[in-house]
């Protein structure tokens, strides 16, 4: 599971306070993939009074991006009195008495957040994790307050010391000058760490590592040492026994969070980046490159970079950070903070075709990415329409729910009523595949089309309960006509708030098949030590008529098979997941009314067989099906609206 070697950087991060999370909350650490179209349900945000992320107040549409910190390049490390305030404020803010954690697995997690190269304890020939499995209970207990100074997070560091040591040696031995043929810039590009499975021997990666270093720096002299040392001081850190017990304290913090909450995580601040899903974000910050491989002495940036960084170029340093041994996370985050410093961040590369390093200032680049970003999200829900009996109805693809979806499906349904043409007879979303996102953006989606209602009941550990109201945007703006949605197995969370708030005020039908069933919410903490920030299940949501949506999922108004469902892979077979929770019935009578008097139209027009053609043969098929919804069809003549 280590995050090591490739990444594409993609789906992570989104600011905010409560995050929902669907099935597959981790890919494995091997790497971050950008979204597909049909894909694992991805966090929802809403703003939280106790944000570690963001502290606009809410509804506040704030331009700037959330700021993180550049990392410092060192191991994580809490303190015994740390990693238990943040396992304590784990236990009791979960929105669920938590399960016993399993020892076993526990420890094969933490002894995999301990090593970002697959050097310290994942390696076949590393002391280290055999170690964690003995000690696993003992560990557990140490972070639960059952020990009284850590001691096994202790005899853990203990048993570190000497096996870094060994490592360091060897690493050693291998830089000594030799007549290799290969020059620096190979030695620099190449890839260094394996993928998900570790395989090789660490004292063979650590004779790898060391030519490699070596090589870099007979080549570079002085204009390498730098990046050198700062290779050696992260592979092999020079540390006590109590420094490494501080180190394997974070990794089991890391460990235990998902342990009991099978959507939490907890991550150090410099690499809180992790914990977030930037992709959801209105304003995300801006990315420097899409496709980055680790090598011995930096980052090999491999395609979508950003200018003046190209395609091809090793990165030893960004804003000052020396890029050689950071972890995956810190990579990752250094990406982030270096694209949004003021004054603008220096990088420093190796390139082809350069005999020495090569210093660039990003501010042209990340003026150049914001403005390619923005220019993108002018017009990213794809729209297609559709012939349906005398007008057409417009398909809007929503594959994600992020904070300015209100905003988009405003743009996009003004943009389509203003064409000249048939006219609209109705708006279908398309939330196939769609693993959910914002709060605030489903809630500012639904005002277009139940402006005013009393939406989702939620209900923290306490019992206390919050309702959130959609918002009444002006009356150009709402769409009064006949609305439905289609969903599938993968629809989930933030996707299946929209669908099923759509359901319960019939104001349209779902069709497709039962939804993923992800009635949970997670909510972003700066933790209590003060060192990083929590991923924490807070909060369970029901349908405004109290349905409850966790491990059960949405029954579609008309059934339809968009693909076959994998009753493994949805919220009710995750280890310990939230258990289900019915609410109370929020619906406002008089939004209920609208149908009746005339507001607005929630039964489609029969089509008389005339429907298509569509780019995908089956929503032609579930479109077909929308006139017989199980309200009462009638014939409707199509007009404008």
């Amino acid at each position: 599971m280590i995050r090591r070697g490739v990444w594409i950087v993609g789906s992570a991060v989104a600011v905010g306070g409560i995050v929902f999370l669907g099935h597959c909350p981790w890919l494995g650490r091997s790497e971050l993939v950008a979204p597909p179209q049909v894909k694992a349900p991805a966090p929802m945000t809403v703003p939280s009074a106790s944000s570690a992320a963001d502290d606009k107040a809410p509804g506040v549409d704030d331009a700037k991006a959330h700021a993180f910190r550049l990392p410092a390049g060192d191991a994580p490390a809490l303190t015994c009195e740390a990693a238990r305030a943040i396992v304590t404020q784990a236990r009791t803010q979960l929105g669920y008495p938590p399960d016993p954690v399993d020892a076993r697995s526990f420890a094969d997690a933490a002894a995999d957040w301990l090593d970002p190269f697959g050097l310290w304890s994942v390696a076949p020939d590393a002391p280290v994790a055999p170690a964690f499995d003995h000690l696993a209970r003992d560990l557990v207990a140490d972070l639960e307050g059952r020990h009284r100074n850590c001691e096994a997070a202790g005899a853990l560091g203990a048993t570190i010391v000497p096996w870094i040591a060994e490592l360091r040696a060897i690493y050693d031995d291998a830089t000594a000058p030799s007549a290799s043929s290969e020059d620096a810039t190979a030695a620099a590009s190449t890839p260094a760490f394996e993928g998900a499975t570790v395989t090789r021997p660490a004292r063979e990666l650590a004779a790898e590592l060391g030519r490699r270093v070596g090589t870099i720096a007979r080549d570079l002299g002085p204009a390498g040492r730098r990046y050198v040392d700062a290779a050696r001081a992260r592979y092999f850190p020079d540390l006590d026994a109590s420094g490494w017990q501080r180190v394997v304290l974070a990794a089991a913090v890391r460990a235990y969070v998902p342990s009991i909450d099978p959507h939490g995580a907890w991550a150090p601040l410099d690499e809180e980046s992790s914990v977030y899903e930037v992709d959801l974000e209105a304003h995300p910050p801006t990315r420097l490159w899409d496709k980055a491989e680790r090598t011995a002495i930096g980052l090999k940036i491999e395609s979508g970079a950003a200018a003046p960084l190209a395609d091809g170029d090793v990165l030893l340093s960004l804003g000052g950070v020396a890029a050689a041994g950071l972890s995956f996370e810190q990579a990752e985050q250094l990406g982030f903070a270096a694209s949004e410093s003021r004054p603008p961040a220096t990088a420093v590369v190796m390139r082809a075709g350069q005999r020495l390093p090569v210093t660039a200032l990003l501010d042209d680049a990340a003026n150049d990415a914001k403005g390619a970003a923005a220019a993108a999200d002018e017009d990213d829900l794809p729209v297609e329409r559709v012939a349906y009996g005398e007008g057409d109805a417009v398909l809007v693809a929503i594959h994600d729910v992020r904070d300015d979806l209100g905003d988009e499906l405003t743009r996009v349904l003004l943009r389509e009523r203003e064409r000249d043409g048939r006219p609209i007879v109705g708006v279908v979303l398309d939330v196939r595949g769609n693993g959910g996102g914002s709060t605030d953006g489903a809630i500012d989606a639904l005002g277009l089309f139940i402006p005013g209602a009393s939406l989702f009941p939620m209900r923290r550990r306490d019992g206390s309960l919050e309702t959130d109201r959609a918002p009444e945007p002006p009356g150009v703006d709402r769409w009064t006509g006949p609305v439905a949605a289609l969903v599938d197995g993968d629809t989930a969370s933030a996707a299946e708030m929209i669908a099923g708030a759509i359901a319960a005020y019939r104001r349209g039908p779902v069709v497709g098949t039962t939804t993923f069933g992800k009635g949970c919410a997670q909510e972003y903490l700066d933790d209590d030590a003060q060192a990083g920030v929590v991923r924490l299940t807070t909060l369970l949501y029901a349908l405004p008529d109290g349905t409850p949506v966790q491990r059960v999922g949405l029954a579609p108004t008309i059934r339809f098979p968009f693909g076959a469902l994998d009753p493994q892979d949805r919220e009710a077979a995750l280890l310990h997941a939230p258990p289900t929770w019915r609410g109370p019935d929020v619906r406002d009578r008089a939004v209920l009314a609208r149908a009746e008097d005339g507001t607005w139209s929630s039964a489609w027009p029969l089509h008389g067989g005339n429907v298509g053609p569509c780019k995908e043969a089956d929503v032609c098929r579930a479109l077909r099906l929308l006139a017989t919804n199980g309200t009462t069809a009638r014939r409707a003549h199509a007009k404008p609206r």
